[in-house]
């Protein structure tokens, strides 16, 4: 089974882009990769292509050829849709598919326009990703269904909104330097605190923006950049996959994400690691409960140990593990069938020792991607590696 490198990384700046379409987003990322990468788009053999709302919001079904053609690429394509974890499952079994020797080259990512919906309209379109018969109908919302997980972990470990607050200021700070976050600002405990209430716990600095953006990889076997003498440092290494029943109402307890658990285990096995070796981590804070609870999942903390993390100084830029160094889904955006293949794009930056941030990280060979779906009723997690 050959390995699987990442050749080229690339993203279009998160935030609002007003007029452009989303395969003008996707083209850009995904030229933006094959330059990295000193790769012709000739030599890709099939594109992995992430969406979750694109039929809603710009009335593209069928998005793989559109895409295919926007990149300049000759080959087939191929939809994956996960809802936020739509990219992360795109370069999974881009993964599968170069390790099995059916291809050498890929390219794998992912695209989402938002903005150009009313904020009614982005809510209505993501609420989808839930269970439409027992969640949509009765009016759940996801800000209301991690609003009903915080209060499950609070009920259960305790930990309160100052807790999250710092979450907030953490994620914040990375994104400062990131020139493709969407927002390059600090804010503060106390204005995080003071922002509006959206669902009880959580307030407007809990949750990820509403972002446009695209993120794109060209992934090759180790064969291939040896052959080619591409400059390909970084490996993936571990790839995993778990899930969940997708009505918060079906599961045993609201205050874990066992989806999660599951698709960690199978990528530290896949990958001959354990989570004490993870030195790096980009995990789906698509709200502020959301990072807390993946760090207890990926198996970095013990239960009820998570909310605190922030706080004491465990995950910033400068403790034990840094966490979302990019700024995460809560600072850098989140276009969410963008935003697993971003997460990859940003820890090979990382890794690399071309990334804002890498100082924070100037030793770290092994990192982590985490990247899930809806209530983490579908999870994704990478291993990514220096390679020797």
């Amino acid at each position: 089974m050959t390995g699987v490198r990442v050749a080229g990384v690339g993203l279009t700046r998160f935030g609002a882009h007003d007029g452009r379409t989303g395969r003008d987003l996707f083209a850009e990322a995904a030229l933006a990769a094959l330059d990295d990468a000193g790769v012709d788009g000739d030599d890709v053999e099939h594109l992995n292509y992430g969406n979750f709302m694109g039929a809603l919001a710009e009335r593209q079904g069928h998005q793989a050829p559109v895409m295919t053609e926007a990149a300049g690429l000759r080959c087939a394509g191929t939809r994956y849709e996960e809802a936020c974890a739509s990219a992360g499952v795109a370069v999974r079994e881009a993964v599968r598919a170069i390790r099995s020797g059916e291809n050498d080259v890929m390219l794998a990512g992912g695209m989402e326009r938002m903005t150009n919906l009313s904020t009614a309209e982005v809510t209505e379109s993501l609420a989808v990703a839930a269970d439409e018969l027992f969640e949509v109908r009765a009016g759940v919302t996801f800000p209301g269904a991690y609003a009903l997980m915080a209060r499950a972990y609070f009920d259960e470990y305790g930990g309160g909104r100052e807790d999250l607050a710092h979450v907030a200021v953490k994620n914040h700070a990375n994104a400062v330097p990131n020139e493709y976050a969407q927002y390059q600002r600090e804010i503060s405990v106390e204005q995080a605190l003071d922002s509006p209430e959206v669902a009880s716990p959580l307030h407007l600095f809990d949750a990820c923006p509403i972002t446009d953006g695209a993120s794109a990889l060209v992934l090759v076997s180790e064969e291939f950049a040896a052959e080619h003498d591409l400059d390909a440092s970084v490996a993936i290494t571990g790839t995993g996959q778990g899930g969940d029943r997708a009505a918060l109402q079906d599961r045993a307890d609201m205050a874990r994400t066992p989806a999660a658990t599951d698709a960690a285990e199978e990528a530290y096995a896949d990958a001959g690691v354990t989570s004490d070796d993870v030195e790096v981590a980009e995990v789906h804070d698509c709200f502020t409960i959301a990072e807390v609870m993946a760090l207890e999942a990926l198996g970095f903390f013990e239960p009820g140990e998570g909310i605190g993390a922030a706080r004491r100084g465990d995950t910033t830029r400068d403790g034990d593990l840094p966490v979302n160094l990019s700024g995460g889904l809560k600072a850098k955006g989140h276009p969410v069938g963008a935003t697993g293949g971003s997460q990859i794009a940003e820890l090979t930056r990382l890794l690399r020792g071309d990334h804002p941030n890498s100082d924070a990280v100037a030793d770290a060979t092994v990192g982590l991607a985490h990247n899930a779906g809806g209530t983490v009723a579908s999870a994704v997690v990478h291993v990514l590696e220096v390679a020797e």
